[in-house]
């Protein structure tokens, strides 16, 4: 078995007094595959200035400022995570969405995970 030991045994990080954190489900349960460089440093920084239910009222220009991002490429990163179930997102508020399975009435029985149901609404909207 392997023993981790810190590298810097001063530099030992602690879950600070401001609320944040990062979910290792991204990794783990695959939600960050295939999401862009750019999808990923929106989702960091709207994980890091939500509160604890994952909403901030940061402004389009402001976030284009902090992450050095143009308008078209914001917007892009933006509607990657709504279509990944990642975040949701009603101009002025920002949600970071849990990413625990949401629970849906399956017609074939069963439940649906919120990447399913969007995924369907998405095809029922461009039909």
């Amino acid at each position: 078995m392997i023993v981790k030991t810190p590298v810097l045994t001063g530099r030992v990080r602690k879950v600070p007094a401001s609320f944040s954190w990062i979910d290792h489900r991204l990794v783990s349960d695959g939600h960050m595959e295939g999401c862009s460089p750019e999808a990923c440093a929106l989702y960091l920084f709207l994980v890091c200035v939500g509160d604890e239910k994952g909403l901030s009222y940061y402004g389009d220009g402001s976030i284009m400022g902090k992450l050095s991002m143009d308008r078209q490429v914001l917007e892009s990163a933006r509607w990657e995570l709504i279509r990944k179930g990642l975040i949701a997102w009603r101009k002025p508020i920002y949600q970071v969405l849990s990413l625990e399975p949401v629970a849906t009435a399956n017609p074939r029985g069963g439940v649906l995970s919120l990447g399913d149901i969007l995924k369907n609404a998405l095809e029922v909207s461009r039909d």
